[in-house]
């Protein structure tokens, strides 16, 4: 990460962002992404969002050049010597790599920041790094802060005293206070207003909170992880996440790499989902159709570990189901992508129609696989969380008559 401050290169350019672009290493190249910078990040003369670069480019970021000149040098990494780590599950390198990270944090109460995308496994890396901790025996507490709506965030993190405000009617523990002598995990942290945020640090650094409506100090002593699909970097860059809380945050770092990156894991994780529908549908044997894996392989899995669990388990339920389980199957040679056209239908009328089976069949994948989160889902498609609302009650895709976005608040307006 290149940047003027808090980077692994700092430069004292003041026409850089402090998190300026970010240089990696990939299977096919090296990838440089601007983190959202204000002035941009240039290469002969174009500016790049995210792209390849080789070896001998020059890296213009504000006023400073850099020479990208990549070494000769390998670097042998460590690689866990087991396949799984608690409730992870991965022979590819990447996990087997991670895994050992995992375990050597897992050893000091550092905070960890872990990134992934949506349904790859967060919360699993999470409870790893409790369960290998010292901290085993203490309790893991888990808060989703895109499911809070933005007015209760700081009493589901602080908790409150009985009174403090309308409908405090008793004393309520903080998540805090909760997780003393264990872990907390907080997810999708990014959905953190500034206000709250900067609340956070405090308790981050104290170890110490106030509950609403009280003076005492309550010490709490937890390790805390935090878990985003989002890029704080480039968040960070655009002013909505504080940069003193994600230097803290990430003082270790993770990244969970989606299933489309690791497909060699694809039949362990099949095969560890079938033990556990044994129990879940009651089923002695579940099988599956005989060509599964084969088309699991071909799959891009937005939805990732999620994403093909569910698939697995429909597959069992619906052996002879035409999408063959799949969210988005694969079309056949020659079959195209529209429905039947009615020229008996004037043309708006059909236009609307096909226009409206687009839609429908869109959000109906969009929402399975991101587990009916409206915010996970929204900021997936690139679109406003309140036009998804606005979808479903035009296709009548909603479950009761009651459905409206409170009941998936996350503070976004």
């Amino acid at each position: 990460m290149i940047g003027r401050t808090g980077a692994d290169l700092n430069l004292t350019d003041p026409k850089v962002s402090g998190l300026h672009c970010e240089l990696r290493l990939q299977s096919d190249g090296y990838r440089i992404r601007d983190l959202g910078s204000t002035n941009g990040t240039h290469v002969r003369g174009v500016r790049l969002v995210d792209g390849y670069i080789a070896p001998g480019a020059t890296i213009q970021i504000g006023k400073s050049a850099i020479v990208f000149d990549p070494l000769d040098d390998s670097v042998a990494v460590p690689l866990w010597h087991e396949n799984r780590l608690h409730n992870l599950i991965g022979g590819s390198a990447a996990m087997r790599h991670m895994f050992d990270l995992i375990n050597r944090f897992a050893q000091s109460d550092a905070t960890v920041l872990i990134q992934g995308e949506t349904g790859a496994g967060k919360e699993g890396v999470a409870d790893a790094i409790h369960q290998c901790s010292p901290r085993r025996e203490g309790p893991f507490v888990v808060l989703d802060c895109s499911a809070i709506p933005e007015q209760l965030f700081e009493d589901q993190i602080f908790g409150h005293e009985q009174g403090a405000f309308t409908g405090a009617g008793k004393q309520t523990i903080g998540v805090f206070e909760a997780a003393h002598g264990g872990t907390l995990f907080l997810d999708e942290i990014g959905e953190l207003p500034l206000d709250v945020q900067s609340k956070l640090l405090r308790a981050v650094e104290t170890r110490k909170v106030r509950r609403i409506g009280s003076t005492k100090v309550v010490h709490s002593d937890c390790r805390l992880v935090a878990a985003t699909n989002r890029d704080l970097a480039a968040e960070v860059n655009r002013g909505t996440f504080r940069s003193d809380l994600f230097y803290r945050l990430s003082v270790a770092k993770l990244a969970v790499p989606p299933l489309r990156e690791r497909k060699e894991d694809i039949p362990l994780l099949v095969e560890h989902f079938l033990r556990q529908l044994t129990t879940t549908i009651g089923t002695k044997d579940p099988r599956l159709p005989d060509d599964f894996i084969g088309r699991a392989q071909r799959h891009t899995w937005p939805g990732n570990v999620r994403e093909l669990r569910n698939a697995v388990e429909r597959a069992c339920l619906l052996p002879n189901h035409p999408t063959g389980a799949f969210d988005t199957p694969l079309k056949k040679e020659g079959e195209g992508g529209f429905g039947a056209i009615d020229i008996e239908v004037p043309f708006k009328v059909a236009k609307q129609q096909l226009v409206d089976e687009f839609d429908r069949r869109y959000l109906e994948a969009l929402l399975e696989a991101h587990d009916n989160n409206i915010s996970a889902a929204a900021r997936a498609a690139g679109i406003e969380r309140m036009s998804i609302y606005k979808m479903i009650r035009r296709l009548g895709l909603d479950k009761s008559e009651s459905s409206a976005p409170e009941s998936d608040d996350d503070g976004e307006e």
